[in-house]
């Protein structure tokens, strides 16, 4: 990412597997987006924004998916098997930057 500017999700690297490309996924889990926006355009700043709400959330569920309640874990099952499948599509390796 080049500018101040995230791509959106059907842009992003690594078949949206990136720390931002997250942050959208799991806002679509928190229901703090619908599933139709994909952040396209965002600053930033506005991101950042997101992010700490994405981070609110989580911490209510002591940042553990298997502890989120029934249908907040069966979405975050749903979003993450598909964006892990199309990433993969993609090219996405998880075994690549597993050094970092």
């Amino acid at each position: 990412m080049k500018s101040n500017c995230y791509p959106g999700l059907a842009q992003d690297e690594e078949g949206g597997m990136t720390h931002l490309g997250r942050i959208v996924k799991d806002a679509w889990v928190f229901n703090l987006l619908p599933e139709t926006e994909d952040c396209t355009n965002w600053g930033l700043d506005r991101m950042q924004m997101l992010a700490d709400k994405v981070a609110g959330a989580w911490d209510e569920h002591g940042g553990i998916p298997s502890r989120l309640p029934d249908e907040l874990r069966e979405r975050h099952t749903r979003i993450y098997s598909q964006a892990i499948n199309h990433a993969r599509a993609e090219g996405w390796d998880p075994e690549l930057f597993d050094e970092d």
